[in-house]
């Protein structure tokens, strides 16, 4: 990689730079930040890969413990790899932490067990679908309402009630249940993502690892969790099994079932595949949305203005009635507002993929196995293609498009991801989230609470460290 002109910090034996790396994000973490000082939450969410771009340029290697890295920031190089044409560029789903979480599910396994996975979340995830689930979506918001009737004119902690909000969607729409049902679910995996969050940069020997208390209780929650979504399962085969019901349902998990018990070897997937997707579709069917609403809602309570125009628009679509299916796609203020927000703080913000094989990569050559580490916040946060105010909340430069919004970059923008890869979820997301807006804003106007620091933090996805505060106000 040198004699390509590719530099990057020294290898250190066993632990490469991950203490580099960890002391890092621990001194970003220790300090809030000013938010007089607009929204550039690079420095605090990956300080290393911003310090070391200044010093070896926008590409450079890095070292996960032997693990050679290639970080990458240019435009075209990132197009290449995310867009995957030749599929050389695979999912490292073989780290340990993603593993521990999401298994060898459609978050990161590849081939034909992803296409054969991706088919079923697509055909859940369909645009005639969704419509379906807008009814499920408003009795969800409507209860979270009913909540806040105890808060008005006082503060109340958003991102805690945007997770029980999106949790109740998520468990309503995909597994025919609810939130209290799916509780002992979510906490479990809550609590398995911050320890393989936290062991993300430790380097650990394979033996005694093993033998390490948190490797003990995540080997017990992931046993948990499955044994939960096993009598989920359970509960609906016996149903059909009885005669109560003639099939297993229409929901994701019903169709997770089908495909389970399919006559056609091809079509058929394993147990231990089906619990997977249920797991991992609990985790980012809440956690991607709930990141979105409340960032969206810390943007409202501190612009006003745009708060006030995004509530004129959803009473001039809806009135005093919840928002109607065909109605949400005609939410153009409520979408550049969304689009601005994900800008400055995407719900994911960062990817890897490694080469299956030696591989040309715009002018370099990589080896085999080089993982590649991919930030979607450099390109979200260039001067050069938002132009000058980039930390500013602009909604209106969304107005004619990403398009435009990019300079004709539209690949710089990704929350989502992008190529075949992007989230599945996506429009699931964003239709539960201009649902929940359209919603909030008819009953209530919002400003931050003098109690919020301001400190963004990566845990898979993007959090408010203290959580956000606001206060309600009745309209």
């Amino acid at each position: 990689m040198a004699s390509q002109g590719i530099r990057g910090p020294s290898y250190r034996f066993i632990q490469g730079n991950a203490k580099e790396m960890w002391n890092m994000k621990k001194e970003a973490m220790s300090k809030p930040m000013s938010l007089s000082q607009g929204h550039n939450i690079f420095h605090k969410l990956q300080p290393n890969q911003e310090y070391w771009a200044k010093i070896y340029g926008k590409n450079y290697l890095q070292w996960l413990g032997t693990q050679p890295q290639l970080v990458i920031t240019e435009l075209e190089l990132i197009k290449e790899v995310l867009n995957n044409k030749d599929r050389v560029y695979l999912k490292s789903g073989a780290q340990r932490f993603v593993k521990k979480l999401f298994g060898d599910g459609l978050a990161v396994t590849e081939g034909e067990k992803w296409d054969k996975l991706r088919k079923l979340a697509n055909h859940f995830f369909h645009a005639e679908n969704l419509k379906g689930m807008v009814p499920a979506m408003m009795s969800s918001v409507e209860m979270m309402l009913e909540r806040w009737k105890n808060y008005e004119g006082k503060e109340i902690e958003v991102f805690e009630e945007f997770r029980v909000l999106t949790s109740d969607v998520i468990s309503k729409t995909a597994f025919g249940s609810s939130y209290l049902e799916g509780k002992k679910i979510f906490d479990m995996l809550r609590r398995l993502t911050f320890i393989v969050t936290m062991g993300f940069l430790k380097i650990k020997l394979p033996i005694i690892s093993k033998f390490t208390k948190d490797e003990i209780e995540s080997d017990m929650l992931d046993r948990e969790i499955s044994n939960s979504i096993m009598e989920m399962v359970k509960k609906r085969e016996d149903k059909v099994t009885s005669g109560d019901e003639d099939n297993y349902g229409s929901d994701l998990l019903g169709g997770l079932i089908k495909a389970h018990h399919d006559a056609d070897e091809m079509k058929q997937i394993s147990m231990e595949d089906l619990i997977t997707e249920v797991r991992s579709f609990y985790f980012a069917g809440q956690e991607t949305t709930n990141s979105l609403l409340a960032w969206t809602v810390l943007l409202l309570a501190i612009h006003t203005d745009w708060q006030e125009e995004a509530r004129k628009e959803a009473v001039n679509l809806f009135g005093q009635h919840n928002p109607i299916a065909d109605g949400i796609a005609r939410l153009k203020v409520i979408s550049q507002i969304i689009n601005e927000s994900t800008r400055l703080y995407p719900p994911v913000v960062a990817f890897s993929r490694h080469a299956a094989k030696e591989v040309r990569l715009g002018n370099l050559n990589l080896p085999a196995k080089m993982e590649l580490v991919i930030s979607n916040l450099p390109l979200h946060l260039d001067p050069q293609i938002w132009g000058e105010d980039v930390y500013e909340f602009k909604p209106e430069r969304f107005s004619e498009g990403v398009v435009k919004a990019t300079n004709n970059n539209s690949a710089a923008y990704f929350p989502f991801g992008m190529g075949p890869r992007t989230c599945v979820g996506m429009n699931f997301a964003l239709t539960e989230a201009k649902i929940a807006l359209s919603m909030i804003l008819r009953r209530y106007s919002f400003t931050l609470s003098p109690a919020y620091v301001h400190s963004p933090y990566a845990f898979i996805t993007l959090q408010p460290q203290h959580g956000i505060q606001v206060v309600l106000q009745p309209l």
